[in-house]
């Protein structure tokens, strides 16, 4: 890649960081040429692959969109995810097309907007659930995946939204069907997804029974305050055994889990009648094996999903269900973000030390230098 070329007074830059052409958007083809991220913008890039002391904060391209049906946002805030960590470690590549540089969502204001964008005005305050590229001061995004800020809620906070209101809603209401009055499980109950998860379903499902796992007593009780009727030590507690007896041995009819290989059995063994499991991380692993005999004899499902690799109409679509029942929810104070801290963004380093180490409840932050 040859170096950027100096402009008056400017010595020879080093090569910019390139995204792949971006192909899956509306209004692109294979046929058009790539589309880089070029001056003036910076962002926090992964030298190679390895530890938090990898991430760097530099400047790179400015995208030249945005295209039809896209938008340009001026990057105000962004927020750490689980898979954040995952593709700095070389674990997670990005969707084909979509930037190699690290942000599942962000916050910000519209910069510029893409022919055939309809309701929006260069200048609004919006969040926006990304396929990557949130680590930036700049991005480009289908008008599809963008959301209003939510009333009451401020521009930095909103920059952890989209993501952990999407993942939730689209899994546990969408796919698994939670209704009133069923029992739901949620893995890491004091995570990002966590918290949203045990607020929404006691906004939108008042009479579901909500049982989560978490580490510590701070976390558990942090879990209870924001909605949990049971609160397990994974650390100190079976959880099987918890759940089944607060359900008089029914179990759970939901799970959202976060774990895979690790939790897969018991999950299983936990799940109740016509029961779905929703897998949606793998910190406990990728493979495990799976007592299909159980399974049947429960008529279980489990799912296995990625938000991040769907195609772009079906996050629009999910993007849509949450504006129409999380967001009013947050707007009533019903849901409230939980952050646990805001860093700058070029200290995405330490906020992925502290992610790593569990050391968070809620979401942490990652705020654009003014």
């Amino acid at each position: 890649m040859p170096a950027v070329r100096p402009g008056p007074g400017r010595p020879p830059q080093p090569p910019a960081v390139r995204t792949r052409p971006i192909t899956s958007w509306p209004g692109c083809s294979p046929a058009r040429p790539p589309r880089f991220y070029g001056d003036g913008v910076h962002a926090i890039t992964v030298k190679s692959p390895g530890g938090p002391e990898n991430l760097e904060w530099r400047e790179v391209d400015d995208p030249p969109g945005p295209e039809a049906g896209e938008v340009a946002i001026d990057v105000v805030a962004t927020a750490v995810n689980r898979a954040d960590l995952m593709q700095r470690q070389g674990f997670y590549p990005p969707p084909p097309g979509a930037s190699e540089i690290i942000g599942l969502e962000c916050s910000g204001r519209i910069a510029s907007l893409g022919p055939g964008v309809d309701g929006w005005t260069v200048g609004d305050e919006v969040c926006a659930l990304l396929p990557g590229g949130g680590y930036a001061t700049r991005v480009v995004v289908p008008a599809g995946q963008l959301l209003p800020v939510p009333a009451g809620v401020d521009l930095v906070t909103a920059g952890g939204l989209p993501e952990v209101t999407s993942t939730v809603y689209s899994n546990v209401f969408q796919r698994a069907g939670l209704a009133d009055g069923e029992t739901f499980l949620v893995h890491g109950g004091a995570s990002g997804i966590g918290t949203v998860a045990i607020q929404a379903v006691r906004a939108l499902r008042p009479k579901a029974f909500i049982a989560t796992t978490a580490g510590t007593p701070d976390k558990l009780a942090r879990c209870r305050e924001l909605g949990a009727d049971l609160a397990i030590s994974y650390r100190d507690d079976d959880f099987v055994a918890r759940v089944k007896d607060a359900t008089v041995g029914r179990g759970a009819d939901v799970i959202l889990d976060n774990m895979g290989a690790k939790y897969l059995g018991r999950n299983v063994d936990v799940l109740a009648p016509d029961g779905r499991l929703v897998v949606i991380g793998l910190q406990g692993g990728i493979k495990a094996e799976l007592n299909l005999s159980a399974l049947l004899a429960k008529r279980g499902a489990v799912h296995a999903v990625s938000l991040r690799h769907r195609p772009a109409e079906q996050k629009a679509a999910i993007v849509a269900g949450v504006r129409a029942e999380i967001w009013p929810a947050i707007e009533v104070g019903s849901i409230r973000p939980i952050v646990d801290r805001v860093l700058p963004l070029p200290d995405a380093a330490e906020a992925h030390r502290i992610v790593e180490s569990l050391g968070h409840v809620g979401k942490v932050l990652l705020r654009v230098p003014d």
